[in-house]
């Protein structure tokens, strides 16, 4: 891919995503995420498996992911083929100097989750302006529909203001792939992140928020900068 036509930010994400690629060794099986700097590096690994015949196995945390590795031609196997996933490339949208993460605004952050549970190593692909002093929501939280008037309630008693998302050409919310409804949770004051995911992911009839706390050891970010990818680690 060229940088021809390709904003500042844009540029930045083909940074980062580029350098995530060379994590990837043969015969790996990777967990690939969802977003627009994850696809820099699905596109790059198109590159060197037809340059230097890498030979991959792709594990997609959403619908789009798995129709882009396709388009590319990426092998993708299910979930339950995978023996190991030795690790998993993925986007965010804050990452505070802990290395804790807000995911979600794609809403594929619970299958994000489970790969990144089970992966040896997490790669987090951002640019610059991703990083943050500390997580400050809003808090995606994927949850059974069934489940929201009471879900609803709970947070509000919480403290902070949930929000059903609306979808984007369709009536009515977003629906993940996995057939849930997502609210956006606006916490009212600052928050600890441990503490606050664990408390969510509690409520009955929540499948799992976009908070990240628990994977820093094992995570490792690239930051697109203009003077080239920046790679940070706790």
């Amino acid at each position: 891919m060229s940088n021809i036509e390709l904003s500042p930010q844009e540029k930045a994400k083909q940074r980062a995503g580029f350098k995530a690629a060379e994590y990837v060794k043969d015969g790996m099986t990777i967990g690939l995420g969802t977003g627009s700097t994850v696809a820099f590096t699905m596109a790059r690994l198109k590159e060197r498996i037809r340059d230097e015949s890498l030979t991959i196995r792709g594990v997609p945390t959403s619908i789009q992911t798995l129709i882009r590795a396709g388009e590319l031609g990426i092998p993708i196997i299910g979930l339950e083929q995978a023996e190991k996933i030795n690790l998993t490339i993925d986007g965010a949208d804050q990452i505070d100097p802990q290395l804790r993460l807000i995911k979600g605004r794609g809403a594929a952050h619970v299958r994000e989750r489970i790969l990144a549970d089970i992966s040896d190593r997490l790669i987090i692909v951002a640019d610059p302006t991703k990083l943050c002093t500390e997580l400050t929501g809003p808090v995606p939280i994927e949850i059974i529909p069934f489940a929201l008037s009471h879900v609803q309630n709970v947070l509000i008693k919480m403290g902070g203001n949930p929000v059903l998302r609306d979808g984007v050409k369709k009536d009515g919310p977003v629906i993940s792939d996995n057939g849930n409804i997502i609210l956006d949770y606006h916490p009212a004051q600052k928050y600890n992140p441990m503490d606050l995911e664990t408390a969510i992911n509690m409520i009955p009839g929540v499948v799992c928020c976009g908070i990240f706390a628990e994977f820093s050891e094992k995570t490792t970010v690239i930051i697109g900068e203009e003077e080239g990818p920046r790679v940070i680690s706790l």
